[in-house]
């Protein structure tokens, strides 16, 4: 086909100096679905369109001008995600300019010509955190115009750093409302758009994705760009524990010298016999955590943190990913914004990163009578007992109810209001701390003291987070410096809570702790003292509501801490680990500084 000089390519010359290696700008008039004729240009910026349609001056140009203003004209390179030729077809033009026409959308002129797509992305208006797919149509009467643009697009992609080629999915049928499959049938077109290569392993039981995990080897690992679990916060964490159970070796959590004093710690010091060799944790009842042998572990302190020298598990490369299809999501909301699996997709296929800190916990003996058996789980969100243990343990009796369980059991658990005895010890550090103030004329209720931080004083978790960014020692547990402070809280416990984000979920619009940060090395230590039925309720009332302050009590204790130790007082003890049951009686547990990275940016608002 015979091109014309008007309607090919208009103008391409050199942004920059010859010696400079930037690509030339290049222009071409091109229509526009729905919109009509406009120039389109692409530069080192991005792609960019300006409308060429002209109008009779008789006040429907006017209309024209002020549809068009709604209109997106550019797209960063960055948040473009596919570029593809696409058949021989019609491209819709507005209508010559007729203000019933423009107002009703009406479109009465379509042409046949040769077609090319650009995949990008817009961020909702009424959603905050949420991405929508936009699909921008060009056409053109010469097919080579064509074809060169998918080919310009295509190698300015290419160049693009840090998005995958092939991954490792994980769908697991039976999270939230048994939707899972769904859910990644509905973005499994995305990443096939994005010429991404999925593995996709949906798993047949308990434990299936764990075995995984540990029996792929570091050779096939290297094939991959990272991993993506297709489900709740429960089955992210069934995936990292697997991944982590035989490849990350790392000291046990420092404990005060009369901690687990049979196996004979010290201040400071590993818990743990070196010749026994670590188990992975696991319910005794459930075959979901088999109790597998990994690795020893060495030393003490960040210097004698080891990793395998075949495939170090912490890299820029290799990436955790989560497309929520559970029931809460919290891991999900809170380093992407929102629990929409397109949002994830496409976090996860512009190769978005954000580095996550990650609690080892220890659990010593599982009963007040078990032998000293160390076995290890690891938390990317949260770690809970007396109250969330509970809920834990009654929703298991009701799974046919789906997430409506959780509401049921945790109505039941709270009628109850049980407390239990317990002893908790942390590593005091001087920034960010706080602590419960001495009862000054009542028993209970809101703290009036300058100590309770106000709202202004909180820094959030957003995208670039600053508190994330300036900490340097990523993937180090924790080096005790030579005087270290044991703090202790003592007494009965509604709950122990260690948040290690934020855990924003929509029973919970601000999380657990409304400031608690990706990558910032430090738990967030929740002690909820025995206390009346009614000011328990207005404490989980606070934490519902959107811009409450469910820390602001004198029966809370709220600590920033790299590490505490636990101990019960009774028989037995359920703690609820991202959302899976962990039986430990006597617990420590400490918090790794960005130990793996996702697929996500943080939150923008």
């Amino acid at each position: 086909m015979e091109r014309s000089e008007d309607d090919t390519i208009l103008e391409e010359e050199l942004a920059v100096d010859e010696d400079d290696c930037e690509a030339p700008i290049l222009n071409s008039k091109v229509f526009l679905d729905h919109v009509g004729e406009v120039l389109l240009t692409h530069n080192s910026d991005g792609l960019s369109w300006e409308p060429l349609t002209s109008f009779d001056n008789d006040g429907s140009s006017y209309l024209r001008t002020k549809l068009s203003a709604k209109l997106p004209s550019e797209i960063k390179i960055s948040d473009v995600y596919a570029v593809e030729l696409i058949n021989y077809g019609s491209i819709h033009k507005v209508s010559h300019p007729n203000a019933g026409n423009i107002l009703l959308g009406r479109e009465t002129l379509d042409s046949k010509m040769f077609r090319f797509m650009v995949h990008s992305f817009r961020k909702s208006k009424t959603q905050p955190n949420v991405w929508v797919l936009a699909v921008y149509t060009f056409g053109h009467k010469d097919l080579p115009t064509c074809e060169m643009w998918v080919n310009r697009l295509s190698a300015s992609l290419s160049l693009e750093v840090g998005r995958p080629k092939n991954l490792l999915v994980f769908v697991n049928p039976m999270s939230g409302k048994t939707n899972a499959g769904r859910t990644w049938e509905t973005v499994a077109p995305i990443f096939a758009r994005a010429k991404i290569e999925a593995k996709v392993v949906v798993t047949e039981r308990a434990g299936h994705a764990f075995d995984v995990m540990t029996s792929t080897t570091n050779k096939e690992f290297n094939s991959y760009d990272g991993v993506i679990a297709v489900g709740g916060d429960g089955f992210f964490n069934e995936i990292l524990n697997g991944y982590l159970s035989s490849r990350y070796k790392a000291p046990y959590p420092p404990a005060p010298t009369d901690f687990a004093h049979s196996v004979g710690s010290d201040d400071c010091s590993l818990v743990h016999n070196p010749d026994k060799r670590v188990v992975e944790a696991s319910d005794p009842n459930d075959d979901q955590y088999p109790r597998l042998p990994s690795s020893q572990h060495y030393g003490s302190g960040s210097s004698n943190f080891l990793q395998d020298a075949e495939f170090p598990h912490h890299n820029e490369w290799f990436r955790f990913g989560i497309i929520p299809a559970g029931s809460t999501d919290a891991i999900a909301m809170c380093t992407t914004g929102a629990r929409d699996p397109v949002t994830s997709a496409l976090h996860i296929i512009l190769g978005k990163r954000v580095c996550l800190d990650i609690a080892q916990i220890v659990s010593w003996r599982e009963t007040a009578t078990s032998k000293v058996e160390p076995r290890v789980r690891y938390a990317a969100s949260f770690a809970g007992y007396g109250f969330y243990g509970d809920v834990i343990t009654e929703s298991e009796k009701y799974r046919w109810m789906g997430p409506k369980r959780y509401d049921y059991a945790g109505t039941k658990v709270f009628m109850r209001h049980r407390s239990y005895e317990a002893e908790v010890a942390y590593l005091d550090v001087e920034s960010g701390k706080t602590h419960a103030v001495p009862d000054r004329g009542r028993r209970f209720g809101r703290l009036q003291t300058s100590r309770s931080r106000s709202k202004s004083e909180r820094v959030i978790c957003r995208t670039n987070c600053n508190i994330c960014n300036k900490k340097s020692s990523h993937s180090m547990p924790y080096s005790c410096p030579k005087e270290t402070r044991w703090l202790r809280s003592k007494g009965r416990f509604l709950s122990v809570g260690a948040a290690i984000i934020s855990n924003r979920n929509e029973r919970a619009p601000d999380g657990l702790v409304v400031d608690a940060h990706l990558s910032d090395g430090l738990l967030h230590l929740i002690l909820i003292k025995d206390c009346p039925h009614a000011l328990y309720l207005w404490h989980l009332t606070e934490l519902a509501r959107k811009g409450g302050n469910p820390l602001n009590f004198e029966f809370v204790e709220h600590h920033k801490t790299p590490a505490f130790t636990f101990t019960s007082s009774g028989n037995d003890s359920v703690w609820n680990i991202d959302g899976e049951l962990f039986r430990a009686h006597q617990l420590s547990a400490q918090v790794f500084q960005g130990l793996i990275s996702l697929f996500a940016s943080g939150p923008e608002v």
